[in-house]
């Protein structure tokens, strides 16, 4: 078990470390990649701190398709290179967290045999590329097979599917769990401090102002390096040192959730859409999800919009697929939408069409930003990072060590099975938002049972602040809970409020925090109309 937790009850120390000393490394952002470069910095003797300006994971690493893939289809652009490197990063995350990478096939349905033959070609020659293990090589299945394993599919133009392993993972847990492991070797991590300046004077003196309800503190830190990782509001961090020209070019990606009961696909489908994107539906216990878009965003919100047209798009091209389901708009139990940073070319192409690779670029003072990336590769992206940083620095550092230690959860693989006193859908869940931590949280339950566990788990562990830290990512009940865990606020926020000092005003606050998220993350599609060919006129018009 990990040995420090990341714990923030006692905020004015908290933000009282960060100016205690000068930092080899400051990092700019809590999502996945500024939690893999302080993971790393720190593992290698670097001093670190980390600061977000709201949750950890708060942006596009709570939003993602929360998948690992291993690079199959980089395989098509001919980039060997990152074919080799994806999976790989697959293999190693399933090894240091096991409880975050679990296995899902996937199941393409092929219409001819020319097409079944394409596939099962690319697919060898990624296992061999990849170094991919034996029982993990794709199969293949004939058009019974397919109608008795997904008899949800429509079959009529199909002659079976081509079937392999990829990897499902909770991405904010990953980041909470990275940063976690930081805190473990040394760094200093403080959420809801938003840098407002940023000068050099020999070293980086760098503001921040909370952003905290009701709290006015404000901390000035000091860094031999600053590595700028905002994620989407990387520009605005460059900005912070005076005009510049906008590297990133923004993309939103729209999730939807259903009952797995509404769509009880067996393994995750993958769906052609009339535009030539693909899209999935994945089956996540009780519930399955579809997504994503995929279009340019030039604003860099928190919760980004959902639109009448988003869900158009995503149900019109599911119901193609697998017309018995009749999904309607109705049926949605909860939505999230995204924003990708990627990283702009000048050409004009649709955003599909961008490069997700991560790009690193460095300002006239030497701030060092980070473009686009791939969750699945940020822990290799981190490295490459960090190998900057000490090179630009000559910094004297240990070699590289992520890909060795587990992630706090991962340090034994734990299957439900082995939680007592709870079975079934709620077994599974906790085995995966927790690993080998999971007993130990169903274990101090008592009083105020797994909820009250969960939540003094989110605070005194996993440096939660706010209600919505809980609710929405480190418990993923906005998403994958009834009513969207709407109903599990209040006694959440009980909790939390004893931890945290919170008093009635300030619980009703929290509270209305996430219920108006739920609300407008619904609003755009409230009268949604779903007609086949709708999205098809979008996208076309578009």
């Amino acid at each position: 078990m990990s040995s420090h937790y990341f714990n923030q009850t006692d905020r004015p120390a908290t933000v009282r470390a960060l100016s205690q000393q000068c930092f080899d490394l400051l990092v700019i952002g809590g999502g996945i990649t500024g939690a893999g470069i302080a993971r790393d910095a720190a593992m290698r003797g670097l001093s670190v701190a980390l600061i977000e300006a709201q949750d950890l994971a708060s942006g596009t690493s709570s939003r993602s398709s929360k998948m690992i893939h291993g690079g199959l289809r980089y395989l098509v652009a001919g980039d060997i290179a990152v074919v080799k490197e994806s999976a790989s990063e697959r293999s190693i995350l399933h090894q240091i967290a096991p409880h975050l990478a679990q296995k899902t096939p996937y199941v393409i349905p092929t219409t001819s045999l020319r097409s079944k033959l394409i596939l099962r070609a690319a697919l060898w020659a990624y296992e061999r590329l990849g170094g991919v293990a034996p029982e993990d090589y794709h199969d293949v299945w004939s058009l019974d097979q397919l109608a008795e394993r997904e008899p949800l599919i429509e079959r009529s133009a199909l002659n079976g599917a081509v079937v392999y392993p990829e990897f499902l993972t909770d991405d904010a847990r990953l980041t909470m769990a990275t940063v976690r492991s930081a805190i473990d070797h040394g760094a200093t991590v403080s959420t809801y401090l938003r840098a407002v300046n940023i000068q050099r004077e020999g070293d980086f003196v760098v503001s921040a102002a909370s952003t905290l309800p009701a709290d006015t503190s404000e901390v000035t830190l000091r860094a031999r390096a600053v590595v700028n990782a905002a994620g989407p509001w990387v520009d605005e961090v460059c900005g912070l040192e005076g005009p510049q020209a906008p590297r990133l070019a923004l993309s939103r990606g729209v999730h939807l959730v259903f009952n797995h009961a509404d769509l009880p696909v067996r393994n995750t489908v993958v769906m052609r859409t009339p535009d030539g994107r693909r899209i999935f539906a994945v089956p996540l216990g009780q519930y399955t999800y579809i997504g994503t878009t995929d279009d340019y965003h030039p604003e860099f919100e928190y919760w980004p919009p959902v639109t009448e047209q988003d869900v158009s798009y995503l149900l019109s091209a599911t119901r193609r697929v697998m017309p018995e389901a009749s999904l309607s708009p109705e049926q949605i139990v909860s939505v999230w939408s995204g924003i990708r940073p990627l990283v702009g070319d000048g050409s004009g192409r649709a955003s599909k069409e961008l490069s997700r690779k991560d790009e690193v670029w460095t300002s006239p003072s030497g701030l060092l930003s980070v473009g686009g990336g791939k969750l699945s590769a940020y822990r290799a992206m981190a490295e490459r990072v960090v190998d900057t940083v000490i090179e630009n620095h000559d910094f004297t550092a240990k070699p590289c060590a992520t890909a060795q230690v587990p992630l706090p959860g991962g340090e034994t693989a734990v299957s439900a099975d082995r939680l007592s006193g709870v079975e079934g859908a709620p077994a599974e869940r906790l085995a995966r938002l927790y690993g080998a931590e999971a007993s130990e949280v169903v274990s101090s339950a008592g009083e105020g049972g797994l909820l009250a566990a969960e939540v003094r788990q989110a605070v005194l562990r996993e440096g939660a602040l706010r209600l919505e830290d809980y609710w929405a990512r480190r418990s993923s009940r906005a998403w994958f809970d009834h009513d969207a865990g709407l109903p599990v606020l209040t006694q959440a926020a009980d909790v939390m409020a004893n931890l945290l000092g919170w008093d009635d005003s300030r619980k009703v606050t929290e509270i209305n925090n996430c219920r108006e998220i739920d609300r407008a993350s619904r609003s755009g599609f409230q009268s949604a109309t779903t007609s086949l060919g709708e999205a098809d006129d979008y996208r076309a018009a578009s």
